[in-house]
């Protein structure tokens, strides 16, 4: 069962080897689409250990859940298990048994040096969380919408006729008599003769 709410991703499992390989791949894809691609690399080998403790140390089932947050400034990353047991960091005596290149016994130690912070709870009587922090972007607020920009627009011609009245002031113009119209081209010429 997966649920992908804005900010956080829960993953139910049996933490086999097979299982981790994939939860591995959520885990990085979930980082991609929250655009935390700079972590995905420490995410993924923390996760890897937590996973790995309950496959090899969790007792009596090997089902967990893993769960993704970003939280402000920060992601966590935890791993609840049915299994109260909290497990113990190697001490430097025993850090000494373990050959430098052993691929056991440096679970804890690696989930520490890859990330910010990280520590175990009880979860009820019969579990426990174990959890690390890395350091996470702060989303960017969206900027404040501005409102849209009109394209520019060719100029309208306008509706009305745009009259100009002048007023003069000066002496009125002397008044004359209108030309005689002029006869037209085609008119007879008056007869000489009397009839």
């Amino acid at each position: 069962m997966i649920s992908h709410p804005s900010r956080h991703c829960t993953v139910e499992l049996q933490a086999l080897p097979s299982r981790i390989g994939q939860v591995r791949r959520i885990l990085s894809a979930q980082l991609r689409y929250w655009h935390l691609d700079a972590l995905i690399d420490r995410a993924a080998l923390g996760l890897t250990e937590l996973l790995t403790n309950v496959h090899r140390h969790a007792e009596p089932d090997k089902l967990c859940t893993v769960r993704i947050e970003w939280l402000l400034d920060r992601l966590m990353v935890s791993v609840r298990d049915h299994d109260p047991r909290v497990p113990v960091v190697a001490d430097v005596e025993d850090a000494a048994d373990i050959a430098p290149l052993a691929t056991r016994g440096r679970g804890l130690a690696m989930v520490a040096a890859v990330s910010d912070s990280w520590g175990v709870r009880p979860d009820g009587e019969k579990g426990k969380v174990v959890w690390f922090t890395l350091p996470a972007p702060v989303p960017a607020r969206p900027a404040p919408a501005r409102p849209a920009r009109r394209a520019p627009q060719e100029p309208r011609a306008p509706r009305f006729a745009k009259v100009e009245a002048t007023v003069d002031a000066g002496p009125p113009a002397p008044a004359t008599a209108p030309a005689p119209a002029p006869a037209p081209a085609h008119a007879a010429a008056p007869s000489a003769v009397p009839g």
